[in-house]
């Protein structure tokens, strides 16, 4: 029924009371005194029309007017009807037919009567917990981020009836909450599930100015500040150079713990466990894993001419993520190397020449001349590929593996910061080098063949200081040198006379060398007794140092049963890793010195593939393997 008819019904109602007559179509009982005598009510009659129709007392009973009074009357109805006398009922219906505005008679409705929606509200007495004092938009400014929505306010949630929201409530008896307090609790639980990161926490403590160069006079507002900020991070991800990336950064800067103790390994059992994987799935297989020396960053690189900078934070969301993507056309990068100071990345192809990526400046430098003794020659350049090469830790030096020719093989050494040819280093053997590895205080490398013939060149000398050969050995494969050896004696460094008597160690302080072989036989010798004598003098010869000529392996390990293609010692020589991307899952650890292999890991469900990339923290308590599948696996190892 419309405000209209029920306010036409209450006014005929009123008037059929106090004039019957008028009812049935009749005048009233002043103008017509006949009608009046002749259709005159009786009190039975009266009576039942009171009954069923009421009277103008029980209206306003039943209206809730009865106990106001006059005035709060004359208010409800307006200033128009302050004189309405409660026992004559039509002065409401004249006065509501009176007035003319459309909003006084909406006014006077919605006092009189409401409609029942059955929801209750939200200002009603209900158990809605209080807003936090801390607000979603607090310090947002004038311009509110796109994901604040004014429309929260007016939500009601109820956390008792869902029975996945009942872990947002504080206390039991809680129930319906607002839209603000309701993405507040969300956020709060999501915190819980999925903690902040360490490096979020330290980098929010830091408040970073930025001067801003203004465009106009105009363009001082908070607005401006705030975009230049915005523009801040995103060249610190994204854009080149990245020398903000790895240098004014709070994020990627780990603080050394200086109550960290050297861990011992046991010979029996490791604990390991496997963290989040690094990055995506790459297109390609993984052909280099390579730390950063200084930050937790991990360089990944594939024959899909991807080199990738990956952030190490396992706790971060999402996970592990990518700093960096560089890619170059018809470039499939097969090696790649991190120079010591963290400045630099080396990347080597299939090509005659390779790349160095500056990561302070973030330029790309392409060398393509190296001027070998054999390149004054036509079509006798002994460097055509530079896809094996190795920097010194020292970071002075660049060994590229020359190509393999009749009787043996050359390596070349240049200056690793000005790319120019050094020395040259020549192995004497069949089909060439296997392999080499660098001296760990960077001033020589131990050269391998793959007939098992082996020298010791020293860089500062020019020369080969030592010779000697693999016994067990089928086909050298790789090497890797490890462990450190015990300071010499005072006495031993006052015997030598010549270029070498002055040098701590004449053949590198590495203790341990092991070379895998075609058979997957991994072989360990021991070099603590190596090289004790002292040189004859400034022309040193292949016999200045005392070596033997074939050395007894330590241990001889027989795990692997294809080609091994992987051997890496960690840094504080406890532990080696072998293994084999010819075979699913074909990897092993060593303890050294005990030489014991661990048993239970990888297990039979370890998901490592073929491997075709490993790589070990400074530290030693994180595992990288990269297979050919083109996924990155960490693990963590803790003793």
């Amino acid at each position: 029924m419309g405000r209209k008819a029920r306010a036409k019904a209450i006014g005929l109602t009123q008037q059929g009371v106090q004039n019957p007559g008028s009812k049935f179509g009749g005048a009233s009982t002043a103008s017509n005194p006949d009608h009046e005598s002749k259709y005159s009510k009786d009190a039975e009659e009266l009576g039942l029309e009171k009954l069923v129709f009421g009277d103008d007392v029980g209206f306003q009973a039943a209206l809730g007017l009865e106990d106001r009074g006059k005035e709060e009357i004359s208010d409800a109805l307006g200033d128009d009807t302050a004189g309405i006398d409660s026992e004559n009922g039509t002065e409401i219906q004249s006065d509501i037919e009176e007035i003319a505005d459309e909003d006084q008679k909406r006014a006077l409705i919605a006092k009189l009567f409401f409609i029942d929606t059955g929801l209750p509200s939200v200002n009603q007495q209900s158990p809605i917990a209080p807003k936090s004092s801390k607000n979603l938009d607090e310090n947002q400014g004038e311009n509110p981020p796109a994901w604040i929505d004014s429309e929260d306010e007016r939500i009601v949630v109820s956390l008792a009836s869902d029975t996945r929201l009942r872990k947002l409530r504080i206390s039991e008896e809680e129930d319906l909450v607002d839209g603000k307090e309701y993405i507040r609790r969300l956020q709060q639980q999501f915190e819980r599930l999925y903690p902040r990161p360490e490096w979020a926490k330290a980098s929010d403590g830091h408040t970073h100015r930025k001067k801003r160069r203004r465009t106009s006079e105009s363009g001082s507002s908070e607005d401006g500040e705030d975009s230049d900020a915005m523009s801040m991070d995103l060249d610190n991800l994204s854009s080149q150079p990245l020398s903000k990336l790895l240098q004014s950064t709070d994020t990627l800067i780990q603080a050394p713990d200086t109550n960290q103790t050297s861990r011992k390994l046991r010979p029996d059992n490791l604990d390991i466990q496997r963290t989040k994987d690094v990055g995506g799935i790459q297109p390609s297989a993984i052909t280099s894993l390579i730390f950063h020396p200084s930050h937790p960053i991990l360089l990944s690189t594939g024959l899909s001419a991807l080199a990738t900078l990956h952030h190490l934070s396992p706790a971060s969301t999402p996970s592990n993520p990518t700093l960096h993507t560089l890619h170059i056309r018809k470039f499939p990068i097969h090696a790649a190397a991190v120079h010591p100071s963290g400045d630099a990345i080396y990347l080597a192809s299939r090509r005659r020449y390779f790349m160095i990526w500056s990561l302070a400046t973030g330029k790309i430098q392409r060398v393509t001349r190296i001027n070998t003794p054999s390149s004054a020659t036509p079509g006798a350049s002994d460097q055509r590929s530079c896809e094996r090469f190795k920097l010194s830790p020292c970071g002075r030096y660049m060994a590229l593996v020359g190509t393999a020719k009749k009787g043996g093989g050359v390596v070349n050494i240049l200056d690793a910061n000005t790319t120019q040819w050094i020395c040259q280093a020549r192995v004497e053997g069949r089909n060439g080098v296997a392999e080499i590895a660098w001296w760990s205080d960077g001033e020589g490398l131990l050269i391998v063949g793959k007939g098992g013939d082996a020298i010791e060149y020293c860089v500062r000398t020019r020369s080969v200081v030592a010779r000697w050969q693999d016994q067990g050995a089928v086909g050298i494969t790789t090497i890797a040198l490890g462990g450190r050896l015990p300071a010499p004696s005072m006495s031993s460094k006052k015997k030598g006379k010549g270029k070498l008597a002055d040098v701590e160690y004449p053949l590198g302080p590495n203790r341990w060398v092991a070379l895998g072989s075609q058979s997957g036989i991994v072989t360990l010798y021991d070099r603590s007794g190596w090289g004790s004598s002292s040189p004859k003098g400034d022309n040193d010869s292949d016999d200045s140092l005392s070596v033997p000529a074939h050395p007894t392996p330590k241990k001889t390990l027989e795990h692997l049963t294809t080609p091994t293609s992987h051997l890496l010692f960690a840094e504080d020589g406890q532990m080696l890793v072998m293994a084999s991307r010819w075979k699913k899952d074909a990897l092993r650890l060593v303890h050294i010195p005990s030489f014991t292999v661990y048993s239970r890991w990888p297990a039979s469900g370890t998901p490592l593939g073929r491997i075709s990339a490993v790589a070990l923290s400074k530290d030693g308590g994180k595992l990288v393997v990269g297979n050919e599948a083109g996924k990155v696996r960490m693990w963590d190892i803790r003793g």
